[in-house]
């Protein structure tokens, strides 16, 4: 039974089925020619998901296991835990971030939907341990979520240390679940919750593939409980979570500063035939070097080229392709590796200290206004190094490019510089 309570699941992942067990069909049928998924939502024609023995399956979360409608999906409503306190971190908040931290206890208590803009560094982490510890006094679930495995591995990493309870960690090459208090989970992880969440906490609401994706959208929905508190975490809103502000349907906090009270690095521009020279250049600091690129293709070709240029230096490439992609932002971390190559997997929600950061071809399309904020972000996280490198090397400056510099400015505008 404990791996079916806040859960929704099919036969086949389940040990045994509990007699208790709650049954929904798969799929339900909404009209004469279409046919809707119970777990992701989605709706389908009936003639384009018909299998030869005349039952329908879903297309669309297929990767998590086939839902089909003569078939059932399981469920248990969730249990409560013990209510205690599990918070064991002992570090101090700024002012501002313990007004945000405050506002958020009592925003949970009336069960709001929150959006939290922060800078990047601004220590969004640190700001929901209260409100995360005050919801498991009470014996109640918790979720954290992120559409990027790298940032619920980081979350976990950072959990871990300051919580005492059990924490699930979800993500398509984890672990199997155990039940606890607290999980923290990939959105598309969230499809096998129902009504699980009194706090569900959505950290990088602007990350791809998360924005305009109605299937991960639905299971944020259906992982809370109807009466719960939904906090979205960014640096980066959307224009819909905007809207919706001014709407008045959630609720805005914003901290336009960065724990150490240092502002954040504003991104030189050069051209791109400057590359190779001011690497050579950055090299001589010994600082860690991350280097973005656009495409997968071009991080294997540079990745390559810097091999031999640089033969002194432990190279490596990430992706989301990569297989050693968590041992190597590891390494990196613990500077085992000294240059790495990454595509915009690890745009956000990672921290190397005193990491400098060069984005190479920064005019491509794939770099985004919210995604060069974002990596120019990774410089100046640590106290022990506050400042640091951002260079985008061009063949010629985009409005990405310039609105990214603008924002990055005018965020030091409102904190204060």
């Amino acid at each position: 039974m404990n791996e079916l309570y806040g859960r929704l699941l099919l036969k086949k992942e389940l040990s045994e089925v509990p007699a208790q067990a709650i049954l929904f069909e798969g799929m339900k049928e909404i009209s004469k020619t279409k046919i809707r998924c119970s777990r992701c939502g989605k709706t389908s024609e009936k003639r384009e998901v018909q299998l030869p023995i005349g039952a329908y399956y879903c297309p669309y979360c297929i990767q998590m296991g086939r839902v089909r409608s003569d078939e059932k999906l399981y469920h248990l409503p969730q249990e409560c835990f013990p209510a205690v306190s599990y918070l064991s971190w002992e570090g101090n908040l700024t002012s501002s971030q313990q007004s945000i931290s405050e506002q958020l206890v009592q925003l949970n208590q009336k069960h709001e939907t929150i959006l939290v803009q922060a800078v990047t560094g601004a220590g969004k982490t640190e700001m929901i341990y209260q409100v995360i510890n005050e919801t498991l006094k009470r014996g109640e679930a918790v979720g954290l979520t992120s559409p990027r495995i790298d940032v619920c591995l980081e979350l976990y990493q950072r959990l871990k240390k300051d919580f005492s309870c059990p924490i699930s960690l979800l993500h398509g090459k984890g672990e199997a679940y155990t039940r606890s208090p607290l999980v923290i989970a990939t959105t598309h992880q969230l499809l096998r919750f129902r009504h699980s969440f009194d706090l569900l906490i959505l950290d990088e609401v602007d990350a791809f593939p998360f924005p305009d994706n109605d299937i991960l959208s639905f299971a944020l929905k259906q992982a809370r409980k109807p009466s719960s508190t939904l906090i979205y975490l960014t640096a980066t809103t959307t224009p819909d979570l905007e809207r919706q502000v001014k709407l008045g349907h959630i609720k805005k906090l914003q901290l336009p500063r960065r724990f150490h009270g240092f502002p954040l690095v504003l991104p030189q521009f050069f051209w791109q035939s400057k590359f190779y020279q001011m690497i050579k250049k950055q090299r001589t600091t010994g600082y860690p070097l991350l280097i973005f690129v656009p495409e997968i293709r071009q991080g294997r070709a540079l990745t390559q080229d810097l091999v031999e240029k640089f033969p002194k230096e432990t190279i490596s490439f990430v992706a989301s392709t990569s297989t050693q992609r968590l041992d190597n932002v590891e390494k990196f971390r613990q500077q085992e590796i000294s240059i790495l190559v990454s595509t915009t997997i690890l745009e956000r929600g990672v921290t190397f200290p005193k990491v400098d950061v060069f984005v190479y071809y920064s005019h491509h399309h794939n770099f985004t206004r919210s995604s060069l904020i974002q990596i120019a972000g990774r410089v100046g996280r640590s106290p022990q190094r506050p400042e640091g490198k951002v260079y985008f090397f061009h063949l010629g400056k985009t409005n990405s490019m310039l609105e990214a510099y603008k924002n990055i400015r005018a965020m030091n505008q409102a904190g204060g510089f």
